[in-house]
């Protein structure tokens, strides 16, 4: 069997996208859990729904860990690897920690997809944890209808070194270190309408780690950071808002978009899970009356593994933007935050 040929994305989750269950749905299952005794040595739970749990070890050392997995949203089993580990480490990075160790999490139709495409799959996420510093130490397989993969990914942090997401000060700037557009893009994948240039285009933005950014905004005074992805950008930018207590301005023209994401919305290739982050965010959002409901549904884009969304102090942003671009880092900035509507978002 030529893997190659393989249409990876046509064994993905049908009728569906694959996307995180929507926060809105979430919460109602947490808050129906009993509740547990605190632990003081959790330093970051599920209080704020943030990227990664934090849990003190001693004075100087916290465990940072993670897990996360989907369904194929590209055709190329490699590809699909890189993608899945690049996804799953990034909210260490998100966190301001260090990736340590990976565990493997895969689900795989073992008797009807030949055996090399799943050899694929680990070797591209065993090249990207290569690349992270990332050591693998194991992980867990079922036989299933349809192809999964992720990891569960732990990380080392000083814990007076946490970054989380509710910690952005009124006067923040926020800088975005990668285009969205993603969801929409990988919808389109699906039903074979892009080029192979644009389906190598966002492939590269989505298996691109975030370790550059990370190490360059540690020497600043980040206030918040968190990774963009299955909420959207407007999803995890009201997460910060809320947590924190502070009000987004969010620039829509500064955002960077992939090229051709606003045509093929028009078209129609707009993920459930995009139209669910809409429907549950815009209650919380006010929207200039010049952007459409396309434009609208763009920025609530459903990402896989996204850029960061960092809040930094707003005198240092455009020195970190800088150091950021000359890593070869696609940032800008694309908001701020203020004391004014706290827990909401205003689209510029």
């Amino acid at each position: 069997m030529n893997t190659d040929k393989v249409k990876l994305t046509s064994y993905s989750t049908k009728g569906g996208c694959g996307c995180k269950i929507g926060p809105g749905d979430l919460s109602q299952v947490l808050r129906s859990l009993p509740s547990i005794t605190p632990d003081p040595n959790l330093l970051v739970g599920t209080d704020t729904s943030d990227d990664a749990g934090v849990y003190k070890l001693n004075d100087e050392l916290a465990l940072v860990q993670t897990v996360d997995f989907f369904t194929p949203i590209v055709d190329d089993p490699y590809s699909f690897g890189q993608v899945a580990a690049a996804n799953a480490i990034s909210d260490i990075y998100a966190m301001g920690g260090k990736p340590l160790t990976a565990l493997n999490i895969v689900a795989f139709p073992i008797r009807t997809l030949d055996k090399q495409v799943l050899a694929d799959i680990l070797r591209g996420a065993g090249d990207k944890m290569k690349e992270a510093g990332v050591t693998l130490v194991g992980g867990h397989s079922i036989d299933d209808n349809e192809p999964k993969f992720g990891l569960a990914v732990t990380g080392l942090i000083h814990p007076d070194k946490v970054r989380t997401n509710a910690g952005a000060l009124p006067g923040d700037k926020l800088i975005l270190t990668k285009p969205i557009g993603v969801g929409i893009m990988t919808t389109a994948i699906k039903k074979d309408k892009l080029s192979e240039a644009e389906v190598g285009r966002v492939t590269e933005v989505m298996a691109t780690l975030n370790k550059t950014a990370a190490e360059k905004m540690e020497p600043f005074n980040v206030h918040a950071c968190t990774d963009v992805t299955g909420f959207g950008l407007l999803g995890h930018a009201l997460e910060m808002a809320k947590g924190s207590g502070v009000g987004i301005k969010i620039s829509a023209s500064s955002v960077p978009v992939l090229p051709r994401v606003r045509e093929l919305a028009e078209e129609g290739f707009v993920p459930g899970g995009t139209k669910n982050n809409y429907a549950h965010v815009r209650d919380s959002i006010t929207f200039p009356e010049s952007l459409d409901e396309i434009g609208q549904w763009i920025l609530c884009d459903a990402v896989t593994s996204g850029g960061l969304l960092i809040s930094v102090a707003g005198d240092q942003a455009e020195e970190l933007l800088s150091s950021l671009k000359q890593s070869g880092v696609e940032a800008g900035i694309i908001g701020e935050t203020t004391i004014d509507h706290p827990g909401r978002i205003v689209v510029l």
